[in-house]
């Protein structure tokens, strides 16, 4: 059983998490200010919505020469995914900005209560590793817009950075688990 200075000091690192976590919200958060960038963060967001993801696997049955293995791949990455992100998320049930911060209102309604981890984040990540694997050449592009979904939450106001770091290892992993299951790696 953990002594009560270990707990001290598991609570400590924690609570410094915490802070820097609060701190880079309120440093991402103040991108709001520029005009440009609050209507690109609602476009981004929308783009990990789950349409895009549907989209994908239409086009690679189409052009794609291994169409069935990479959309398989890509439909149980999805799958692993979200079998992660919801139980995590609702087990955890860590507070949206909102609601941890006094007089802080997000630019965007979330569509649930909790934000650890980001599903944005990581089905962004998921799809974009997986592709990336799958059929190469594009990693750059795709980490740049995964990155850029995830940090659009953030200056949304509906997640803070822990959120989205914690869902794009969470993607990244279904990613990985199912390209290397089904051959892709």
């Amino acid at each position: 059983m953990p002594s009560g200075p270990r707990i001290l000091g598991t609570m400590n690192i924690l609570s410094s998490l915490q802070n820097v976590d609060h701190a880079l919200f309120a440093k991402i958060t103040g991108l709001t200010r520029c005009t440009f960038c609050v209507p690109m963060a609602r476009i981004l967001s929308k783009t990990g919505d789950g349409v895009l993801h549907v989209l994908v696997a239409l086009v690679l049955m189409m052009l794609h020469p291994m169409p069935e293995r990479v959309v398989l791949a890509l439909a149980t990455t999805m799958l692993l995914e979200r079998a992660l992100y919801w139980p995590l998320k609702n087990t955890l049930k860590r507070l949206r900005p909102p609601e941890k911060l006094v007089d802080f209102r997000s630019i965007v309604t979330a569509s649930d209560r909790f934000s650890f981890p980001s599903g944005h984040s990581s089905a962004a990540f998921a799809l974009a590793i997986l592709l990336s694997l799958s059929i190469g050449g594009f990693m750059p592009v795709l980490l740049a817009w995964a990155t850029c979904v995830a940090l659009s939450r953030v200056v949304l106001g509906v997640h803070f950075p822990g959120d989205i770091i914690a869902g794009a290892l969470l993607g990244a992993t279904a990613a990985f688990i199912n390209a290397a299951y089904w051959g892709l790696i």
